[in-house]
């Protein structure tokens, strides 16, 4: 696959076997967020390799419930050196140092 979007129907291909997915966010060339579906927790987050993935056209059984975990997770944002571990909001704080406390001259 050459080009992944946010929201595309995917097949995950595993150790032992292949799951369906749904692309949730895509950090980088070399990393992709996919929802899929966990036998034991229910539908979870996975980061995967793009060469994992080959592009799926029907619906599966779990992407109603893989639809609702996108949809309640929040977004992905682009945070910088500055940002804090919110997704999307910067870091709330001073600008700048405090000033040095004097003397009591």
């Amino acid at each position: 696959m050459t080009s992944l979007r946010e929201g595309e129907l995917v097949t995950v291909a595993g150790e032992r076997s292949s799951r369906d997915g749904i692309v949730f966010h895509v950090p980088s060339n070399s990393k992709v967020i996919v929802a899929v579906p966990d036998r034991d927790r229910g539908p979870v987050l996975r980061t995967v390799h793009p060469r994992t993935l080959t592009e799926r056209t029907e619906d599966g059984a779990d992407d109603q419930a893989l639809r609702a975990l996108i949809r309640r997770t929040p977004p992905m944002g682009g945070g910088g050196p500055r940002s804090s571990g919110v997704a999307g909001r910067p870091s709330a704080g001073h600008a700048r140092s405090a000033a040095p406390r004097t003397s009591g001259k």
